[in-house]
């Protein structure tokens, strides 16, 4: 038996453990946000809910034999090149579709990364429309929205190039998915992605678990019945569009929040003009929860005050 130098032991043993090493770190930091949620199904989870993450917003990943949808992509071009990196980590099939579950920034602004690498991105026609009416004007007056120009930068808006009204099927072979457009609920445009053989129901912002919704565009009756519908689906694993992975149970707590958030708001504008005693006031009668407070005050003064049609979450 011959000795190795300590020169060639370093070469022959310790600098490719060492590479190994990094390369699973590497790997790992990729994927630190992606959670699998069932064979070929994978949830994005926010790391938090600053404006550096999205507001907390959630995204999805769904893999077949013949390529992968994604759903949302997060709110800037970074953030969504993050997501990518994420999925390169797990898969090299093509990324063929991008699926925006309704218009809001947060869940599109990434669009234009997923565009640049091929995939179609798809929506309902009234979330298209919306996309058009507002994304324009929410990128140019970021600031309002808590960004800041190093989180914004490169982000361009690249809108869906295939729409749908009621539902449509998309088949990555050995995976079906079914878009559904459950009517009117956080906004005239929200859709449920269901994949069924998983079981698995990415509900975006038709759910928001832990965090408070934004109303601003809701029609609250509409949406309870899409949460009643949620209910009725086959499913184990529901992917809500801010919060963790959640149940049956937090979609009954949703419904019931919303109902009663509606009932309050509608008795408090009654009698007072001040949104911030209004929003102050909901938040001590409501279960408490533990994120995106700051957009109680814009809901009340959009949905119930209608004396403002933009947000500022600086003010």
């Amino acid at each position: 038996m011959f000795r190795l130098g300590m020169s060639m032991f370093r070469k022959l043993f310790v600098v490719p453990v060492m590479i190994a090493v990094l390369l699973i770190t590497c790997q790992a930091a990729f994927a630190q946000d992606l959670v699998k949620v069932a064979d070929n199904v994978y949830a994005f989870i926010a790391p938090s809910d600053g404006p550096a993450d999205s507001y907390g917003a959630n995204a999805g990943v769904v893999i077949g034999n013949n390529g992968i949808a994604v759903v949302d992509t997060l709110m800037s071009a970074k953030n969504a090149t993050r997501f990518i990196n994420d999925i390169r980590s797990i898969s090299d099939k093509p990324i063929k579709y991008v699926i925006n579950t309704h218009y809001h920034m947060d869940h599109t602004f990434g669009n234009a990364e997923f565009a640049k690498i091929g995939a179609t991105i798809i929506s309902q026609e009234n979330a298209r429309q919306n996309m058009e009416k507002y994304l324009p004007y929410e990128l140019a007056h970021f600031q309002n929205f808590g960004l800041t120009q190093d989180e914004v930068e490169g982000t361009t808006i690249a809108y869906p190039t295939v729409t749908f009204q009621n539902k449509m099927g998309l088949d990555l072979g050995d995976q079906e998915i079914q878009l559904i457009y459950p009517g009117p609920s956080h906004t005239d445009g929200n859709i449920l992605v269901y994949v069924p053989k998983a079981k698995v129901l990415f509900a975006a912002d038709i759910l928001v678990t832990d965090y408070y919704p934004m109303l601003g565009d809701a029609d609250i009756n509409e949406w309870v019945k899409a949460l009643d519908f949620i209910n009725t689906l086959n499913v184990t694993s529901i992917i809500p569009g801010h919060g963790p992975i959640s149940t049956p149970k937090d979609v009954t707590d949703m419904k019931e929040f919303l109902l009663a958030f509606d009932q309050n708001a509608k008795k408090l504008c009654a009698r007072s003009t001040d949104s911030d005693f209004i929003a102050s006031t909901i938040q001590n009668l409501l279960p408490l929860r533990h994120h995106s407070a700051l957009w109680i005050k814009p809901s009340i003064e959009i949905k119930y005050l209608k004396n403002s049609n933009s947000i500022n979450v600086n003010e």
